[in-house]
């Protein structure tokens, strides 16, 4: 617990709830606040359980949804804020839902597939077409040189046959280029992904979304605390541990020392996650 003011003397916003009718029960800040106190808890003790910020609290128990940064935010705010207090998140969803057209269509995912199928493939040179073409060059050459000296009559072509045949075929021989080492192939996502074993490596990438990240060390110091628009791309790393703040975790696909993490989150869930150097476990 928190110390400082009682549940009841808070009252930074005004109660823009009070204007809803009682038969049509309250609010989802009302009731969001009414079971706070009854369960005793401070805003403070909320913020610190749930890490949604302080100014956001009070917004969400005076029904202002502004300062959530949009309608994914409020939901995911609106949910973990209703399970630290006892409530069932899903009816103040549907209100919230009801009140601000409805729950968005999600973007569909086969655009990003096909992107990807069409991405031409990074292929590095040649080397077989290359050393096919000097040798044909060369036995080109060769031949050639051959026969235009058949051409210049007898005592030249056994002069042919002899000393200058003989360095013609060194030169071929010589000119024939080595055999080039087979090019490295290109690596592979798990490559790109792998970390020191070590250290406990996270990276995080906003694939289906934007979405705000907490990052910190295993001693709490913070790494990262901030927006990751779609594409865009975050790596941690510590001795030791990383612990995460997902704002909406729908939108993220993490890779932890080298690893896909393959959970489900749901769009605009709020999730925390801690990760070590054992992490992810087999099986």
């Amino acid at each position: 617990m928190s110390i400082g003011n009682s549940p009841e003397d808070e009252r930074p916003f005004a109660d823009v709830s009070r204007d809803v009718p009682e038969e049509a029960g309250p609010s989802i800040g009302r009731a969001l606040r009414q079971a706070r106190i009854a369960a005793g808890l401070t805003v403070d003790d909320i913020s610190s359980a749930t890490r949604v910020r302080i100014a956001i609290v009070h917004a969400i128990e005076a029904d202002d949804f502004g300062p959530c940064g949009g309608d994914v935010y409020a939901r995911g705010h609106i949910r973990t804020l209703a399970r630290a207090v006892g409530l069932d998140p899903a009816p103040l969803i549907e209100q919230f839902e009801a009140a601000h057209g409805g729950r968005p269509e999600p973007t569909p995912a086969a655009p990003l597939f096909e992107a990807e199928r069409i991405r031409p493939e990074r292929r590095g040179p040649n080397w077989t077409a290359a050393m096919v073409a000097a040798i044909v060059v060369v036995i080109g050459f060769v031949g050639f040189t051959l026969v235009k000296g058949g051409d210049d009559g007898g005592s030249q072509a056994s002069v042919g046959e002899g000393p200058t045949a003989t360095a013609s075929r060194s030169a071929s021989a010589s000119a024939r280029p080595e055999k080039p080492a087979a090019p490295k192939p290109a690596p592979s996502d798990s490559a790109i992904a792998a970390a020191p074993a070590d250290k406990v490596t996270v990276k995080a990438t906003a694939t289906d979304g934007r979405s705000w990240i907490s990052a910190k060390d295993h001693n709490g110091k913070q790494l990262f605390d901030g927006v990751l628009e779609q594409g865009e791309s975050k790596t941690f790393q510590d001795s030791t541990e990383i612990n995460l703040v997902l704002g909406d975790a729908g939108a993220i696909e993490l890779y932890v020392n080298g690893k896909k993490i393959e959970d489900d989150f749901e769009p605009g869930a709020v999730e925390r996650l801690t990760y070590t150097k054992g992490d992810p476990q087999v099986g």
